[in-house]
């Protein structure tokens, strides 16, 4: 399942995971990552919540950017590689 996962987001690992330079990765990094993504998911997706029906479309505009910013490092954190990981944060 993981390998059909990589597949599917393919676009948005091969950039990260590019590359023959020596890279820096710690194990926490990946938990951190995955830590925020879920942050990042949940807050987007409780403020999404909470807005009323008939609020001005202008308010899920923050709500989409921290829904797709936190999906992104769930996606980094759980299907990429180290190299992927480590591009993240810098690589230094």
């Amino acid at each position: 399942m993981k390998t059909t996962a990589r597949k599917i987001f393919a676009p948005l690992l091969r950039r990260l995971e590019s590359g023959t330079e020596p890279y820096n990765y710690k194990p926490l990094s990946r938990k951190i990552l995955l830590f925020f993504g879920a942050v990042f998911t949940g807050l987007g997706t409780l403020a999404g919540s909470i807005i009323p029906a008939d609020a001005d479309p202008g308010y899920y505009f923050p709500v989409a950017i921290f829904i797709l910013v936190g999906c992104y490092g769930l996606i980094i954190g759980l299907l990429g590689s180290d190299r992927a990981v480590a591009n993240i944060w810098g690589n230094k």
